[in-house]
């Protein structure tokens, strides 16, 4: 969606002289970074510059893959009646920056109108953010693109997909910041929705993300160069149909193809906005250019420029050959609620973790649990949990019974520290993962010192805190706290309460393992925190346990 700089910009229009020509001068502004094209346009009744003596400007912000698109329809100013005529300022900006404005700017800084990309920016925006749906400029289904080959290798060429099956094969699948892509973000979505919509399927698409957060999958603008290149062995991107198009354009063999699943495709629907802001003096001018933008003839425009038109109408070049079929998938309907939760879920996990992981290795730990023992189950649990965590994630592990160092309950076996952090010719991650399987090994008689060791973990993760990291303690136990010379579970909740520092939260998120552990106290400890407490009574609840805590941290 013109995000992916190596395969396209703009719309992918042929270049239009003459038109430009008739044009006001550009002005190339670089703000933030970013670069942004304003230029002078209009569409409709139009009128000559000579006969339109009270020029009003409407400001029109575009998701950038339609700038050009947008100001071949606003290319001539749009006449109002008498003397007056509308002039279109059109703006290309990514979707999120215009979203960031809309909160921040002064209304003679917004623009009129907004057209991004999706409708779920206005869904994000809110309903007090004063934008007001008029019509769509155009629509694109969302796919998923591949290299003709993978796709036949797949099968999927003959017997499609659902939005599931694409975490269920050997392909990795590209997953783009879904805090600025509308795209990644439907797909998504549609994967979620398609495994059932559950906590098996939230896991699954956090998986996912994670994946691509450690640098495992490729970026959607290499996956498409992949896909061009025709490898059987190419990656799945969620892209749209239009990318898709401009892709393949000008190359001989269109090389890319587009999968369209089973149960349909959810679509940018390329909203036409107003922002009310605007006065009720300039209305005329925005209307006259809303009706621009959602006239018949913008249809066929949009249809040249590689997009469906309102209708679902095929876009130029499509059919046989060109990767993207003639007909127009059923539209999948996401639900919007849900859609913003995994948004939220997702945008949670931008925040690195630092996770001080405390666990339970008195005798009782021996205890047979499926083809192991509590231990060995704690052990795999953890070791693939944080294996789930980039390198710039933090992490550390004690492990704590009774008077394990003298009379400390505790002891320390790695530091909290960055994963991606070398210590002594290893990365830190391999520190952790090494002291993780020496658990098994670690058992020891005499109890659990359970409400010492949280204390003393809860201060130590505050003292190491991070501002940038959601901090937390992770503390795996089977028991109940045996050490009756230590703290007692009033005092250590006076004490968590007392010791609190808004500037400095440490959650604890107690896990209980197996029916024997005391989850009543490491409920009180997480809601003392602000954490959470969880019962694993089998292995596949420790993994799916400690999986939901590592979602749910922020």
């Amino acid at each position: 969606m013109g995000r992916h700089a190596q395969t396209r910009t703009g719309s992918g229009l042929p270049a239009r002289p003459a038109l430009l020509a008739g044009l006001a001068a550009l002005l190339v502004v670089v703000i933030g970074g970013g670069l942004l094209v304003w230029g002078l346009s209009g569409s409709g009744d139009t009128a000559s510059a000579e006969g339109c003596a009270d020029e009003q400007t409407v400001r029109v912000a575009v998701a950038p893959e339609i700038g050009d698109l947008v100001e071949q329809l606003l290319a001539e100013p749009i006449e109002l009646g008498g003397d007056a005529c509308a002039v279109a300022e059109v703006t290309a900006r990514e979707p999120l920056q215009t979203l960031a404005g809309l909160g921040s700017l002064d209304a003679e800084q917004l623009p009129d109108v907004w057209v991004p990309d999706s409708s779920l920016w206005a869904a994000r925006a809110g309903a007090d953010a004063g934008l007001e749906p008029a019509g769509s400029l155009a629509t694109s289904p969302l796919v998923l693109a591949t290299s003709r080959a993978a796709a036949e290798e797949l099968g999927w060429t003959e017997n499609p997909p659902s939005w599931g099956d694409v975490l269920d094969t050997d392909r990795a699948l590209a997953v783009p910041d879904l805090t600025a892509s509308a795209e990644g973000l439907s797909v998504l979505a549609a994967v979620r929705q398609s495994l059932g919509g559950d906590e098996e399927a939230d896991n699954a698409v956090v998986s996912a993300v994670l994946a691509a957060a450690r640098g495992e999958v490729p970026t959607a603008g290499d996956g498409l160069t992949a896909g061009l290149a025709g490898g059987a062995d190419a990656p799945l991107v969620p892209v749209s149909e239009q990318e898709v198009l401009a892709t393949n354009a000008g190359t001989e063999d269109a090389a890319l193809v587009a999968v369209y699943p089973t149960e349909g495709s959810p679509a940018l629907d390329y909203p036409v906005l107003r922002v009310t802001a605007t006065p009720e003096a300039e209305r005329p001018a925005t209307d006259a250019v809303v009706a621009a933008l959602t006239s018949d003839a913008a249809d066929e425009a949009v249809r040249e420029a590689g997009f469906r038109d309102r209708t679902g109408a095929a876009p130029a070049g499509a059919g046989e050959g060109s990767g993207v079929r003639e007909e127009a998938p059923e539209t999948l309907t996401l639900d919007p609620a849900a859609t913003q939760t995994l948004l939220g879920r997702v945008a949670s996990l931008a925040t690195p973790s630092r996770l001080l992981t405390v666990v339970d290795v008195s005798t009782s730990m021996e205890a047979e649990v499926g083809d192991g023992t509590r231990a060995t189950l704690a052990r795999d649990a953890t070791l693939s949990a944080l294996g789930l965590l980039p390198d710039s994630h933090s992490g550390g592990v004690w492990s704590f019974a009774y008077q394990l160092e003298g009379e400390r309950d505790w002891q320390e076996l790695a530091p909290l520290r960055t994963f991606g952090a070398e210590v002594d010719g290893r990365t830190h991650r391999q520190v952790v993962e090494e002291q993780l399987r020496s658990i098994p090994d670690r058992l020891r008689p005499g109890g659990t010192g359970l409400y010492d060791t949280t204390l003393a973990a809860v201060r130590a993760a505050r003292d190491a805190y991070d501002p940038g990291s959601v901090n937390s303690v992770v503390l795996i136990t089977d028991g109940e706290n045996e050490d009756s010379s230590g703290l007692q579970l009033d005092a250590l909740l006076e004490t968590l309460r007392a010791e609190a520092d808004p500037d400095r939260p440490v959650k604890v998120i107690g896990i209980a393992l197996g029916p024997d552990a005391d989850l009543a106290a490491l409920e009180q400890i997480g809601e003392a925190t602000g954490g959470a407490a969880y019962q694993a009574l089998d292995p596949e609840d420790l993994q799916a346990t400690l999986f939901d805590a590592i979602r749910r941290r922020g």
